[in-house]
């Protein structure tokens, strides 16, 4: 892949972690501790942490043995809302890294033991939006069943990837 390619790989895993960055932030503190609807084990905390804690998993298995720094995991009963935008940023720059662990291999992620997505980077950077983006959604059904429906100018500001983009750089 050129460098090019790469770059714009990389550009766009950012804005999608800022898509993901406003959308916690912009939560309404008062779920943070609250119970997923019909899964009592599950919380809005639980879920937003597992952003972060999903991607640490998958930077060790894919890029730790070719030394990629793997971040800390949060504690997905206690880290607070303030902290985890903290938490992406750091998972955020190892997804980057592992992309240019790709683009130094010739357009491929290594494998990892157990992997259920191509390797080559056009389809390791699809598979992560698509995985955030269906917790991003998964968070805003949540509010809504627990009468925190958030407010238009924040749903819909998680579609205004342009300004978004912007405020990643």
């Amino acid at each position: 892949m050129n460098k090019d390619t790469n770059q714009a790989l990389i550009d766009a895993w950012r804005t999608n972690n800022r898509v993901t960055t406003y959308l916690i932030e912009n939560l309404p503190s008062e779920l943070w501790a609250e119970n997923v609807p019909s899964m009592p084990r599950r919380t809005v905390r639980s879920i937003a942490a597992h952003f972060h804690n999903s991607r640490c998993g998958w930077i060790r298995s894919l890029g730790e043995r070719h030394g990629v720094a793997v971040p800390e995991r949060v504690d997905a009963r206690t880290v607070r809302q303030s902290q985890l935008p903290r938490a992406l940023g750091r998972s955020s720059e190892g997804m980057i890294a592992l992309i240019r662990l790709g683009a130094e291999r010739g357009g491929s992620v290594p494998p990892a033991h157990w992997q259920n997505f191509p390797t080559d980077l056009v389809h390791f950077l699809n598979y992560f939006v698509a995985h955030e983006a269906h917790h991003r959604g998964q968070l805003i059904l949540i509010a809504r069943q627990l009468g925190h429906r958030l407010p238009k100018e924040v749903v819909d500001g998680m579609w205004q990837w342009k300004t978004r983009s912007r405020e990643s750089r």
